[in-house]
């Protein structure tokens, strides 16, 4: 991934996430991708990571349902070998970094982290 694409990815995660599409959303991640976040530990319990892509379309479709006004505004991404980082501000404000791990064209492993206090959703306080 150059630093051209990596940009046509990001802005097509974004959109998605703005329009809370989860198909298109989904397009983006390898069938079998693991997905790391506190915030999925908070909604769902456990350990906090999610395995497989329906699994990952549940968790998310639970936060769209808890969090309507969720929306997202990219500060900044970068781009590694075979990964990227996006920094976003969410709804609340709150400064969210989320880690993709890439085997080709597809998300294989991603991470949710998040500064302090932002990572407690909205449904959750």
């Amino acid at each position: 991934m150059d630093h051209g694409s990596a940009r046509t990815w990001v802005d097509s995660w974004v959109t998605a996430w703005n329009a809370h599409d989860l198909d298109a959303l989904l397009a983006h991640f390898s069938d079998h991708v693991t997905f790391r976040s506190p915030v999925a530990a908070q909604l769902l319990g456990g350990d906090g990571v999610i395995r497989g892509k329906e699994a990952l379309r549940d968790y998310w479709a639970e936060g769209l349902r808890r969090i309507p006004d969720l929306r997202f505004e990219v500060v900044g991404s970068y781009l590694g070998v075979d990964c990227l980082v996006i920094n976003y501000r969410n709804q609340k404000g709150g400064l969210v970094n989320e880690v993709l791990i890439f085997d080709g064209p597809l998300v294989v492993e991603g991470y949710g982290t998040y500064l302090g206090e932002d990572a407690n959703p909205a449904g959750a306080r």
